[in-house]
């Protein structure tokens, strides 16, 4: 039950990571590494949200045992 948990948030991360790639078009033409990207606080929103629903999916298994 766990992997298929952790498959799920892998998925799930790398569909966010898809999602705003699309939305916010490729990093090649960031002017620094230091810039914040004009995106990055709903990045990191949706992250925060990937983070608490794996969160909740490996104590949702924890409970199935």
């Amino acid at each position: 039950m766990r992997a298929r948990a952790t498959a799920a948030a892998a998925l799930l991360a790398v569909g966010l990571l898809a999602g705003c790639a699309r939305e916010h078009g490729s990093t090649a033409g960031t002017p620094t590494s230091s810039a914040t990207p004009s995106g990055y606080p709903e990045m990191q929103k949706k992250l925060a949200a990937a983070e608490s629903a794996l969160a909740q999916a490996d104590k949702d298994a924890a409970q199935d045992h």
